[in-house]
């Protein structure tokens, strides 16, 4: 079994920047994906970034140069940093971890982006 743990979200001007957090804890096993969804409001969740446990990344279209995502391996997190938000990012934002055919989600944590 397999439990994230996300951190991070909070309310941010224009412009600004965000680091969300996610703690995988449990049981890892290799090959695996990290990654980070979000729902804007009252639209559907979508994938926001992936990264693979090999290191390969791949990003919406929509936050590709704002963006990162990375993996602190020691520490089995999976880390999503924000830069030059904007008001489209506002939204729940859900960590995910897919190994062994299984698919597991965070609760979620609210980034808004103010104008």
């Amino acid at each position: 079994q397999v439990e994230l743990a996300e951190s991070g979200g909070d309310w941010v001007q224009v412009g600004g920047s965000l680091r969300l957090s996610c703690v995988v804890s449990g049981t890892i096993f290799s090959p695996n994906i990290g990654g980070w969804f979000r729902r804007p409001p009252g639209k559907e969740r979508e994938l926001v970034a992936y990264i693979t446990s090999g290191g390969k990344s791949n990003y919406a279209d929509s936050v590709k140069g704002r963006f990162t995502i990375s993996r602190e391996n020691a520490k089995n997190t999976v880390v999503l940093q924000m830069d030059s938000l904007k008001p489209d990012d506002t939204g729940v934002y859900f960590c995910h971890f897919f190994q062994s055919d299984s698919n597991y989600w965070g609760q979620g944590t609210q980034v808004t982006v103010s104008p």
